[in-house]
């Protein structure tokens, strides 16, 4: 069975500072399920971080990149059926999820909410993942 994989790289050439070489990719596309790879406050062509300090400028910027990667998926944000986010503070659940019901309004997908110590870089306040069904 081959499975679709999108936007591959290496964690190498994404997190220089660290000593990692992990070959991974920001979706996989199998058997009509996208699995998306949590998504932040960065753009995934230049990989500049957006919105540092301002969870709902990160929020916006990885919502925009699951419509993106949906579409190269080729679905849309309607074929989501279960997202998760990780929040480093308990305080940004309001703006985040506000956020994310414009994005999502009308789709009806589950969700987990984590509140957690920290992401892979300090900078990054959310992060949102998403699974979807073609």
């Amino acid at each position: 069975m081959k499975h679709t994989r999108i936007r591959p790289f290496n964690t190498a050439d994404t997190y220089p500072e660290q000593n990692l070489d992990n070959d991974l990719c920001q979706a996989v596309v199998a058997n009509g399920v996208v699995y998306l790879r949590g998504q932040i406050g960065q753009d995934l062509d230049t990989r500049e971080n957006v919105g540092v300090g301002d969870v709902e400028a990160q929020a916006e910027k990885a919502m925009a990149n699951i419509a993106m990667l949906m579409d190269e998926a080729g679905g849309t944000l309607e074929d989501i059926v279960k997202v998760t986010v990780y929040l480093t503070d308990i305080r940004f659940r309001e703006p985040v999820y506000r956020v994310m019901g414009r994005w999502l309004k009308g789709v009806h997908p589950v969700s987990t909410g984590i509140v957690i110590s920290a992401l892979a870089r300090p900078e990054w306040l959310v992060e949102i993942d998403a699974t979807a069904v073609l």
